[in-house]
């Protein structure tokens, strides 16, 4: 017998993955990976897209299935795909917003369960995507940091306009009251046409700033 040689057979990371993962990551968004590979095959990718930390848990679904609900809750590690729903229960319970990607049928319940579901509009099969909530195109992960940065912005703008427009009306409306209670003739300081003025005023500058203000 004469030894010719070794083949590796490697199935490389879509191009930007690990930046997109340190995105994430330095937003604030722990990631985890379930998947149905190889224990081996699973740490080795999870090590190269930077998922894997020094402090990483990586555990077997049969292993992850015997723990008790209260073990399965301090943990919540990596599994198979059959336990991408105890894996979503569990961190709801403990009052996380989980978002999942599949593109699987046996990714449906987690989906579903989650709180945003994204599935893989190439890939992904018809009962994934009809679980999701939102379909990736172009089956890149960098689409959900995408989403996630600009979901933000939204939040963020809703919220500063929500406390610019109280902190404004409700100053407005106690002048305007205390103005006219104290006025003898119990008139406001300030007319109807001039607070719709002064308001119109407000409204346009506000909007101008939060539409022109970059995300985070």
């Amino acid at each position: 017998m004469i030894f010719v040689g070794v083949v590796g057979i490697q199935d490389p990371l879509r191009e930007g993955v690990p930046e997109a993962v340190r995105v994430c990551q330095n937003a604030g968004v722990v990631i985890r990976m379930v998947t149905g590979d190889n224990k081996m095959t699973a740490q080795a990718i999870a090590g190269e897209c930077g998922i894997l930390q020094p402090n990483s848990i990586v555990m077997e679904g049969p292993e992850f299935r015997n723990l008790s609900k209260y073990e399965q809750e301090q943990i919540i590690p990596d599994s198979t795909p059959e336990d991408k729903r105890i894996l979503v229960k569990r961190l709801k319970d403990k009052g996380e917003i989980v978002a999942v990607t599949g593109d699987g049928t046996n990714d449906a319940p987690a989906l579903r369960m989650a709180d945003v579901g994204f599935s893989m509009g190439i890939a992904g099969t018809e009962v994934a995507k009809e679980a999701s909530s939102i379909i990736l195109m172009d089956d890149n992960f960098n689409s959900i940091v995408k989403a996630l940065k600009w979901g933000r912005a939204v939040n963020d703008a809703v919220k500063r306009f929500l406390q610019f427009q109280l902190t404004v009306n409700v100053t407005a409306v106690i002048l305007t009251f205390v103005s006219a209670v104290a006025n003898p003739d119990e008139s406001s300081v300030l007319t109807a046409v001039q607070l719709l003025w002064v308001n119109l005023i407000m409204d346009t500058l506000a909007a101008l700033a939060l539409a022109t203000d970059p995300p985070r």
